[in-house]
């Protein structure tokens, strides 16, 4: 249940489809269902690598409301590559912690992992709406490669040998049907196409129920995670608080179980209970109430987000709790995996069996992210008398232990580590690092200076060298160049038609050779990674470390890639 009160000062623009008209039943490489922050960075993770698709989104417009406002770095990366993060960055609001209140004292001041290292913060407040936007705006340099459908709505879903049938209804009413080889599923919590394959999710469903409410208030307060426990303005509840663009504040507050949630989420309820708040921490500036709604904690998963043609992601693959912020960043982080094996698969550069690591990864990510979201949700809204019990005793000892704080840390969400992934190299090579990103983890982030093939210089971080669809090979060393078996193995590679950028990371400057290489001068790069003259990194188009040698043989880069995209009968061992 949602409640608009007072218009946003964003223009929500009603877009249309063109009709389709004609009863013949269309056919498509990969049909998107669902336009919302999945379905479009899917759209745009395709695109950009030329594979096209069609999305189809029952709204007529972006999401309404502010929903998911905190965009995490590693998502920032992921728009950096697919060319969308500029206007998210301009928009949004960065931060680096928060605080957390026991009634009316400081109990925790957090800070999330940022250095100079870092080029993107860790996290930003933008409202959903902006983030939906701007992806519409990336995917206008695309238009011949992603189809939005607005207002176009999938009301069937039927599996066939090599592809899925969907039965779709234009706003007039009209249907039409498509063919589709692929179908990305990203339409959220009440999926369609979860409901037509029977599908349902499992785990746990928490009894707490908050309200969600949007104000416009002008505050000097800093941008911050703001949590209250058992306030005196409202004893009993927990308070978050968030400020977002356009002096918007999010304000999120857990209601009493003895409650009727429909009462609660009525404007004369939810007001009085905001306007105490602000009171309460000394705002008392005007203000008006902009978007109500429910939110209900719910951690629950699909089994496997891949069944035959059809790969689940975001809300319709798993319901994560907000605790942490894992929602719409696990969505991003799901269509960035997916999008680079479905390309290759799509490309006859990878068999389909690629597409079963897929879901391997994100299960367990979302196993991950559900685990911690959990001990977070248990602390903000306690399921039981225990917990409740439990928590107080923590905040009580708070006040005056602060050894005990960090039990109180919200867990903000971090990126995933794929170390048993059949999607990463084997061996025991990676345990031969000392320090260093291992295989299945992401890049760490650190400057370089790149220098192109023609000898202009600029400052590059490591995370900017990944691009969409192509792997990444880093060469340490004291040479311009790559080894010449190397060198002649990614030759090899890009002939069959692989996407791979191969760079040497050298100590020093080697004047004009007319290759393209980076360079560490102090080091400081090589002591990070734990590389050493001849260290290879080789990383995957969504930024995860594939796998890394002290010293790596051409034939054993092929060989690797061979088994990685399913060109060989060879069996990754454990």
């Amino acid at each position: 249940m949602t409640t608009e009160l007072k218009p946003y000062p964003f223009e929500f623009i009603k877009r249309q489809a063109r009709p389709r008209k004609g009863s013949e039943t269309e056919h498509h490489g990969v049909v998107i269902v669902g336009g919302g922050v999945a379905g479009l960075t899917a759209a745009l993770a395709l695109a950009v690598q030329g594979i096209p698709s069609v999305v189809i989104e029952a709204d007529d417009s972006v999401c309404f409301g502010s929903r998911a406002i905190c965009i995490s770095r590693r998502s920032l990366e992921i728009f950096e590559r697919l060319g969308a993060v500029g206007e998210i960055l301009e928009k949004g609001l960065p931060w680096t912690g928060g605080r957390s209140y026991y009634r009316n004292q400081e109990v925790l001041h957090f800070s999330m992992p940022h250095d100079a290292n870092q080029h993107l913060p860790p996290m930003i407040n933008i409202e959903q709406y902006y983030i939906e936007e701007y992806l519409v705006h990336a995917l206008e340099s695309y238009s011949e490669l992603a189809d939005i459908r607005w207002a176009n709505r999938v009301t069937g879903v039927a599996p066939q040998d090599g592809g899925v049938m969907l039965d779709v209804e234009q706003e007039d009413g009209q249907p039409y049907r498509i063919q589709a080889d692929w179908v990305m599923a990203c339409d959220g919590g009440r999926s369609k196409v979860r409901e037509a394959l029977g599908l349902h999710l499992q785990g746990t469903a928490y009894e707490g129920i908050y309200i969600i409410a949007d104000i416009a208030l002008k505050s000097a307060l800093p941008t911050e995670r703001l949590a209250w426990f058992d306030p005196p303005s409202n004893p009993g509840s927990t308070i978050l608080m968030h400020k977002q663009p356009d002096d918007i504040w999010r304000i999120d507050y857990q209601i009493r179980d003895d409650e009727d949630p429909q009462e609660a989420v009525k404007a004369e309820n939810v007001l009085p209970r905001v306007q105490a708040h602000l009171e309460m921490i000394g705002e008392t500036a005007e203000w008006s109430p902009l978007w109500i709604s429910l939110y209900k904690a719910n951690a629950l998963t699909l089994d496997s987000y891949r069944h035959g043609r059809v790969l689940f992601a975001g809300d319709a693959a798993h319901l994560v709790p907000i605790f942490g912020v894992r929602g719409a960043n696990s969505a991003i982080d799901d269509v960035d995996n997916m999008a680079w094996k479905l390309a290759a698969v799509m490309k006859g550069r990878a068999d389909p069996s690629l597409l079963d690591s897929y879901s391997v990864e994100r299960v367990f990510a979302a196993r991950e992210n559900l685990r911690q979201g959990m001990k977070s949700t248990e602390f903000m809204a306690p399921p039981t008398f225990a917990f409740q019990m439990m928590r107080e005793a923590v905040l009580d000892l708070a006040l005056d232990t602060p050894g005990v704080r960090s039990l109180i840390n919200p867990r903000q969400t971090s990126a995933i580590h794929y170390e048993d992934s059949p999607a990463v190299a084997a061996g025991d090579h990676d345990a031969r690092f000392t320090a260093g990103p291992r295989r299945g983890a992401v890049l760490q982030s650190a400057p370089l200076r790149h220098v192109d093939a023609q000898g202009r210089e600029s400052t590059v971080h490591v995370t900017q060298l990944v691009r969409a669809g192509q792997f990444l090979v880093l060469a340490f060393g004291d040479a311009a160049g790559l080894p010449a078996d190397l060198n002649q193995a990614v030759a090899s590679l890009r002939e069959s038609g692989l996407g791979v950028r191969a760079l040497a990371v050298c100590g020093r400057e080697q004047g004009a050779s007319g290759d393209e290489y980076l360079v560490d001068p102090d080091g400081k790069v090589a002591g990070l990674y734990g590389a050493q003259a001849g260290g290879v990194y080789v990383v995957r188009p969504d930024g995860h470390v594939f796998g890394r040698w002290l010293a790596l043989r051409g034939q054993e880069l092929v060989d690797a890639f061979a088994v990685l995209l399913g060109k060989t009968t060879q069996r990754r061992s454990a």
